[in-house]
């Protein structure tokens, strides 16, 4: 039984959440992106666009900070209860068309008033961050059974250029996470900026060839509509017509530049999600099953609030089918040091991020070479820098 936001189970346990109310806090920084051109038209003045940038990864950081983390968890027995509370599914569904809408705004925006190039630029950044954000609603909608929250998904990756990410995510990234095999997972000594030009094509490849492999498994043709790859990006493709057809040949870097930027969210955050960590080969060939231990996790507060507990991801890696609401919090794994918007920002910066993320790894593995994600190149250097030990005691050979 359960009565807005009290869950009472059937051996008893009662739980009352008590972030019901603050997952309406995720709406906060779409509302946020759309207050600076608002008071651009107002005064006139084009560092109301800019400030955003401060305020994502310079004020959010803080916050997250001061509010510090929150390690409670749900009972298991009220779980249930959580996921069939539609509270939580209206929440997600309902940034759908906020994210739209706002993406939609940005375009007319820049299409209409006389900004400077850099004015031009700041706004469609402002655009790929809202495109980011739709990243993680797909990503959360994604990951649910029902046709309505798939095709929710499918729409709101639109904006991002990103749909393939319906595909790739859930049928790539979580079978092969941290693996080597994985080109959404980083290795240790790996920048942000190396990574990137391994994830961003490896992903697109990835998800062409899991859909042509379905379709051809179903006795279809894989240029289908029935392929999932094609629909996303038919998506895309009809919401750029589209826009360039009302607003005229000046949206075209718009589109482009919003939709690197959106891209470029997701990509930090798979760069932080599992860094240098490794899953173990067993002696058939396969890997070990994800574990919590596989992924970074972060409970901030103010940040996993405005994303959904995607950093609770070592639950959501271990468990995928489990909502947002219901992710946990475990004892001893892998933690970054603040939330995304702060960890995003230290990746940017790569000796500033090897810095704090190579000492944070190398304790999570206890120096074990056999237990982390490498970058082939880079090894020799790490294992000499930090000498590091293999499973049987001695120092590891290059």
């Amino acid at each position: 039984m359960s009565t807005a936001g009290t869950f009472t189970a059937a051996n008893g346990d009662v739980y009352v959440d008590k972030k019901r109310h603050f997952w309406l806090i995720s709406l906060f920084p779409a509302f946020l992106t759309v207050s600076a051109p608002l008071l651009y038209l107002q005064t006139g003045n084009e560092l109301f666009l800019w400030g955003l940038f401060l305020i994502h990864y310079g004020v959010f950081p803080v916050i997250d900070m001061l509010m510090g983390e929150d390690t409670s968890n749900p009972p298991e027995s009220v779980i249930p209860q959580l996921e069939a509370d539609g509270y939580y599914r209206l929440i997600t569904r309902l940034h759908v068309p906020v994210v739209i809408a706002s993406f939609i705004f940005y375009g007319w925006f820049v299409a209409t008033q006389d900004l400077s190039m850099t004015g031009y630029l700041a706004a469609a950044l402002i655009a790929g961050n809202i495109g980011g954000h739709g990243l993680n609603v797909g990503h959360e909608l994604g990951h649910k059974k029902n046709k309505l929250d798939q095709w929710l998904a499918k729409i709101v990756l639109a904006p991002a250029a990103y749909g393939h990410f319906f595909v790739e995510h859930n049928r790539g990234h979580h079978r092969h996470v941290a693996t080597p095999e994985d080109p959404a997972s980083s290795k240790m000594g790996e920048s942000i900026y190396r990574f990137a030009l391994r994830e961003l094509p490896g992903a697109i490849a990835r998800a062409f060839r899991v859909e042509r492999d379905r379709m051809r498994a179903a006795n279809k043709s894989p240029w289908s509509l029935d392929n999932n790859f094609l629909q996303t990006m038919t998506m895309t493709l009809g919401t750029y017509i589209a826009m360039g057809i009302w607003l005229g040949p000046q949206i075209i870097p718009y589109l482009i530049i919003a939709a690197f930027w959106s891209m470029w969210q997701l990509t930090s955050a798979n760069y932080i999600e599992h860094y240098g960590l490794l899953r173990q080969k067993l002696a058939n060939g396969r890997y070990e099953r994800t574990q919590p231990h596989h992924s970074w996790n972060s409970n901030h507060i103010f940040s996993n609030w405005a994303l959904f507990h995607l950093q609770r991801h070592s639950d959501h890696h271990a468990n995928a089918g489990r909502s947002y609401q219901s992710l946990r919090h475990f004892d001893n794994l892998p933690t970054l040091p603040n939330g995304y918007f702060g960890m995003f920002a230290v990746a940017y910066i790569p000796w500033l991020w090897f810095k704090i993320m190579d000492k944070r790894l190398l304790d999570v593995v206890g120096g074990d070479i056999a237990k982390i994600n490498m970058l082939p190149e880079r090894r020799e250097y790490l294992i000499n820098k930090y000498q590091l030990q293999s499973d049987a005691g001695q120092l590891a050979s290059a």
